[in-house]
């Protein structure tokens, strides 16, 4: 597998090795050592899957008390895939990082604690899988505004995305709930 540090500190953009035959495909989608030999001594406790149509917008989302690192994949379809920093303390405060995820290249994006995620579906449809480091907390949900001038993502997309009624509520960047990042040890 080749591990590429994204620009902002622990995004790491991974690309597991994948064995084509005339049969299809193998890739294995995680190994705990390696991962661990790579940087990434998550351990993951939880497992999520969604699945959205082209031009659906998950996002800018994150927890403030139970924040989560995440390992995040595409088993069927593409996405333009984002992370901002919202780790107060970081040079890179604000600033966002994305990269393109799909079924056809495996690739799969890290994003450690301390961090608001979302996703643009660029396919017809996209089955998202996503690995999470602590379990989800209900009432714990905040996030940032998708398209705040601030952070300035530049989303693949002409026109308005589709997003949820909650999503769109979200505050600006310069608005959203002070972030406490909590460093845990690994379980």
């Amino acid at each position: 597998m080749e591990v590429v540090d994204l620009k902002l500190e622990g995004l790491k953009l991974i690309k597991p090795h994948r064995f084509n035959d005339d049969r299809g495909f193998f890739q294995q989608t995680y190994v705990y050592n390696e991962y661990a030999s790579a940087g990434i001594d998550t351990v993951f406790v939880q497992d999520n899957w969604s699945r959205s149509t082209k031009g659906v917008l998950r996002g800018m989302h994150y927890q403030h008390e139970h924040t989560q690192a995440k390992l995040v994949s595409v088993i069927h379809g593409e996405v333009f895939d984002v992370a901002v920093d919202m780790r107060k303390d970081s040079p890179t405060f604000g600033q966002w990082a994305g990269c393109r995820l799909s079924a056809e290249t495996g690739y799969q994006f890290y994003i450690p604690r301390g961090f608001a995620h979302g996703f643009l579906v660029l396919s017809e449809t996209v089955d998202f899988m996503y690995k999470c480091d602590d379990y989800y907390a209900p009432g714990d949900e905040y996030g940032v505004m998708w398209n705040d001038s601030c952070v300035g993502i530049e989303w693949p997309i002409d026109g308005s995305p589709i997003i949820s009624d909650k999503d769109k509520e979200f505050p600006a960047f310069n608005n959203a709930r002070d972030f406490k990042y909590i460093k845990r040890k690994s379980r």
